[in-house]
């Protein structure tokens, strides 16, 4: 072979795997490169082991009777999985329904959009996303309805990926995020116009909790709007298939156990919210949410492959390799949820913190 022919076949090779790392690599938004895949604010060493300790802790959500921990291990989840949800995803950490002639990434600004508009909030106003993630949808929220919003995500690394983005997209001033359980939210009493949680509220052991802390912190009169994770009127806990999938899915995604549909305005109502309106955005006319998913399946290949090999030579943490094989598997049991009807990312509830306390007799 000619020196040319051996410099043509250097430069494809090297054009090839610079299109394949770089191009392909990066998600949507641009924000995190396959080469770029860490632990969070696990030390690369440690990211299989704390891989194991997660998989152990959530083998039987239903099951796990040390509710205390939770908290920790959803941060250790969000270590794991945060670097490969930006890349494989983008900054938004959740579905959204397939919009005729939209993007994936309209349809989710549209969906995060809805949210605040439901809330009916004021440019200034200061409203609250309970479990923030990256802030996808804080920064969408922010640009469209121009009011102060501040997030609060447990995972510190999170925190910190969410101020650069916030800062990156010129949007710093209207944006804050705190660390913090939202649990036992570090904020004042009657101190927030409006809040909402897009898909997060799932991680909560008990949905009664983290609904009192955001009665807690919102103004009388303000409304809240949460997109929950649950199962459908579909579901029937004596189907193996049914009880696999949504086993699975509660594996993968640190969910100590999904609540029916049934319990959500309940447990509304347990602390104080009025209900307003509650609808399963997933429901016909809307199309499948999981669209996505099934188109992606060529793509989750092509990035097992190339995380395989970052690992191999040392530039992603070893326990990378386990970890997007939980969500490449997770992701089969999601279509399989929204296929069969039996699973929905996005029952919505519409909550009023009342103007006045009501009396006790």
């Amino acid at each position: 072979m000619d020196s040319l022919s051996l410099f043509c076949t250097g430069a494809l090779l090297a054009g090839g795997l610079y299109w394949f790392v770089c191009v392909l690599g990066p998600a949507e938004q641009k924000g995190k490169r396959a080469v770029d895949l860490s632990g969070g604010s696990i030390s690369a060493e440690k990211v299989r082991d704390n891989y194991k300790q997660y998989w152990s802790f959530f083998r039987r959500p239903k099951e796990i009777e040390t509710a205390e921990k939770v908290p920790d291990f959803v941060d250790t989840f969000y270590n794991l999985v945060t670097d490969i949800y930006e890349w494989g995803w983008g900054q938004s950490f959740h579905f959204s329904p397939s919009i005729p002639g939209k993007s994936h990434r309209d349809a989710t600004r549209l969906h995060e959009e809805m949210a605040v508009d439901l809330i009916d909030v004021k440019p200034g106003d200061r409203i609250l996303d309970v479990g923030c993630g990256v802030g996808g949808p804080m920064r969408a929220i922010a640009a469209h309805s121009r009011a102060k919003v501040v997030g609060i995500t447990i995972n510190d690394y999170q925190v910190n990926r969410a101020r650069m983005h916030n800062k990156k997209a010129g949007l710093d001033s209207l944006c804050e995020v705190v660390c913090g359980n939202f649990l036992e939210m570090p904020f004042q009493d009657n101190s927030f116009d409006g809040a909402y949680s897009i898909e997060a509220t799932c991680h909560a052991p008990k949905l009664e909790d983290v609904y009192a802390e955001v009665f807690r912190v919102l103004k009388p009169g303000s409304l809240y709007v949460s997109y929950e994770w649950v199962t459908t009127e579909k579901y029937r806990a004596d189907n193996a298939e049914h009880v696999e999938v949504i086993q699975g899915i509660e594996r993968g995604d640190a969910l100590p156990g999904l609540r029916s549909y049934s319990d959500i305005a309940e447990a509304a109502k347990k602390v104080g919210f009025e209900v307003v309106k509650e609808k399963d955005l997933a429901k016909p006319p809307s199309l499948p949410w999981w669209t996505r998913l099934k188109m992606g399946r060529i793509a989750y290949w092509r990035n097992h492959i190339l995380v395989i090999v970052l690992a191999a030579i040392g530039i992603a943490p070893k326990g990378t390799v386990d970890v997007h094989d939980m969500l490449f598997k997770t992701a089969d049991y999601l279509t399989r949820g929204g296929d069969s009807g039996i699973f929905s990312p996005m029952h919505m509830i519409l909550l009023r913190k009342p103007k006045e306390a009501p009396s006790k007799s």
